[in-house]
C-alpha cells in the first residue's frame, strides 16, 4: 500500500467525482488529503487518477477528455504532480532531491535540514511536527567558500535573472531648480557727474529695446558748458592749439562723462552747444526711465539703466550631495516653465562658494545665449546638468547590487546553479547602471533579479552550517 498527498482542492474534485468514497486523514494538516492505493495497482502501475492536459485543477477518476478533444493525464502512483499550495513546495523539493541523488547514486548525503528553514539540521532522515520530511545537503552543495547552489527548480520559480559586466558609457544629470538673471556685466547706468538738467527726453519708456547710439536725453550743465568753452576757446587759439593745452581741456570733459560723438561735433562745429546729447551706450533693454523733461539732476542721480539681454545667467540651486559632480563648464539643459518643450543650452560658468544653511544648496551660475529675448528676468527654469563622463566604465545593472549600508556586494553566476557573493567598489551611478571600479571584471556574470532571495538562501545556509558543525563536534568541545 502507499499514499498520495493532494492538495484540499484536488482532494475535493477527487471526492466529488468518487461520490464521497475517500476519506480524509484527520493527521494531516486541513487542506490535504491521503488517498490509499492497492498493493495491485501500484505494481500493476495504473494510473491512479486523470488530471487536466493544461494544469488546471480538474481531476477524474477515470479517462476523459476535454471539451477540444484532448485527453486528460494519466497519474501513475509516485507521479510527479504539481500544484499551486505553497505549502507543498517542500514536498516536491524532497522528491526531486531523491530523484537526483538516484540518478547520481555516488552523491553523499551530509546531513538533513528543515524544511520550513529552521536551525535545525538531523544526521538521519527524519519528518518535523507537521510530517514533512526534512531536505537532504549533498557533498558540495554547502561549499566553504561562500556560494550556494540551487536547483533549476527553484532557479526557474524565483525569477532569476543573470547579466553580464561590460563597458558602458554612464551619464548622470543632476536636476535643480533655478531662475534667470541679468548678466551683471552688459549692465550700463546713466547718470550726471555734475548738477544737470533735462532739457528734452526722447520717446524711450522702461522696457524699450535700444540699440547702441540712440539719443535718449538732452542735457544742460554749467560744468559741462564750462569745460566746452575752455576746449573751443584752446582749439581755436592760433598760439596754444591742442597740442599741449588741448588735451587737457578735452580730458576734463571726458571726466564729466560727455558722450565722445558730443566731443567730436564740438571740434567739428568749433562751438560750444547749449545741451550735450546722451545717447545709449550699449544695445538692450531699457530696465529703467528716472528721466523726466525739467527735472533737475544731481551727480549720482540714476536717470536711465539699460541692459544687454542676448546673454543670460541661470542661478540654479544644487542640492549639497550633488556638488562633488558638478564642475565649471559642464554643459547644462534649461527648459523655462513657460516655454514647454524648448531647450535652451549653456555651460556652468561659476560654482558659486557658499552652502545655503537652510536649503542645503549651492547656487551655480549657468550662462545661457538668448538671441531672441525669450528668457526673462526671475524667469523659473529646470536646470539639468550632464555630469557623465563620456569615457566608457565597467558597469553592472544597480539592481545586481546588495547594499547593507556599510559595503556593497553581488551574486556572481558560477553556472550549474551556483552563485558566489563578492564584495564590490562602485563609482558613479546613472540610468539604472553603476560602474565597479573594484571587485568584477568584463564579462562576469551576477545576478540582476531575486538577488535578495539567494542572499537570504545563503545567509541561510550557513547558519545551518553552523549548526551541522556544531553537532558533530566532540561535546567537550561545544560551547
Amino acid at each position: 500500500m502507499s499514499r498520495v498527498v493532494l492538495t484540499g482542492l484536488a482532494a475535493a474534485a477527487l471526492i466529488a467525482a468518487a461520490g464521497g468514497a475517500f476519506i480524509a486523514d484527520p493527521a494531516r494538516k486541513i487542506g490535504s488529503i491521503h488517498l490509499t492505493i492497492p498493493a495491485s495497482a501500484e505494481s500493476a502501475g495504473a494510473p491512479i487518477y486523470y488530471r487536466d492536459p493544461d494544469g488546471k485543477p480538474f481531476y477524474s477518476l477515470n479517462p476523459k477528455t476535454t471539451e477540444d478533444g484532448r485527453a486528460y493525464h494519466p497519474v501513475p502512483p509516485g507521479g510527479d504532480v504539481s500544484f499551486d499550495d505553497p505549502a507543498h513546495e517542500q514536498d516536491h523539493e524532497t522528491t526531486d532531491a531523491k530523484h537526483a541523488d538516484s540518478k547520481s547514486g555516488d552523491r553523499k548525503i551530509k546531513y538533513y535540514r528543515n524544511p520550513m528553514g529552521l536551525p535545525d539540521t538531523s544526521p538521519t532522515p527524519k519528518k518535523d511536527s507537521m510530517g514533512m520530511d526534512y531536505i537532504p545537503v549533498y557533498e558540495g552543495e554547502d561549499t566553504d567558500d561562500g556560494s550556494v547552489k540551487l536547483s533549476p527548480g527553484k532557479i526557474q520559480r524565483t525569477g532569476v535573472q543573470s547579466e553580464r559586466a561590460e563597458p558602458r558609457v554612464i551619464r548622470t544629470l543632476v536636476r535643480a531648480p533655478g531662475t534667470i538673471q541679468l548678466d551683471e556685466r552688459r549692465i550700463s547706468v546713466i547718470s550726471m557727474r555734475a548738477e544737470s538738467w533735462v532739457q528734452k527726453v526722447a520717446n524711450v519708456t522702461t522696457g524699450s529695446a535700444v540699440r547702441k547710439g540712440q539719443p535718449l536725453m538732452e542735457i544742460y550743465s554749467p560744468a559741462i558748458s564750462s569745460a566746452a568753452a575752455e576746449y573751443i576757446s584752446t582749439i581755436n587759439s592760433p598760439i596754444t592749439g591742442t597740442e599741449r593745452y588741448g588735451r587737457g581741456s578735452r580730458q576734463r570733459l571726458m571726466n564729466l562723462d560727455v558722450p565722445d560723438a558730443a566731443i567730436v561735433a564740438m571740434e567739428k562745429s568749433r562751438t560750444v552747444p547749449i545741451t550735450i546729447e546722451w545717447s545709449a551706450p550699449r544695445d538692450g533693454i531699457v530696465l529703467e526711465r528716472n528721466a523726466i523733461e525739467g527735472m533737475r539732476a544731481q551727480p549720482g542721480d540714476v536717470l536711465f539703466r539699460v541692459a544687454d539681454t542676448s546673454m543670460v545667467w541661470a542661478l540654479v540651486d544644487v542640492a549639497e550631495r550633488d556638488l562633488g559632480a558638478v564642475r565649471v563648464g559642464q554643459s547644462v539643459t534649461v527648459r523655462a516653465r513657460s516655454f514647454p518643450g524648448r531647450v535652451f543650452s549653456g555651460k556652468i560658468g561659476v560654482i558659486y562658494p557658499q552652502v545655503n544653511r537652510e536649503t542645503r544648496t549651492a547656487r551655480v551660475r549657468v550662462e545661457l545665449a538668448n538671441p531672441d529675448l525669450t528668457l526673462l528676468p526671475d524667469m523659473y527654469v529646470d536646470a539639468e546638468i550632464d555630469t557623465g563622463n563620456p569615457a566608457p566604465v565597467l558597469a553592472i545593472p544597480a539592481s545586481a547590487v546588495l547594499d547593507t549600508g556599510s559595503r556593497q556586494s553581488v551574486l556572481v553566476d558560477k553556472g550549474q546553479g551556483r552563485f558566489k557573493p563578492r564584495e564590490v567598489e562602485l563609482g558613479q551611478r546613472g540610468h539604472d547602471y553603476v560602474e565597479v571600479r573594484k571587485g568584477l571584471v568584463e564579462g562576469e556574470p551576477v545576478v540582476v533579479s531575486a538577488n535578495f532571495l539567494i542572499d537570504a538562501e545563503s545567509n541561510l545556509k550557513a547558519a545551518l552550517k553552523g549548526y551541522a558543525d556544531a553537532d558533530k563536534a566532540p561535546s567537550g568541545d561545544r560551547p
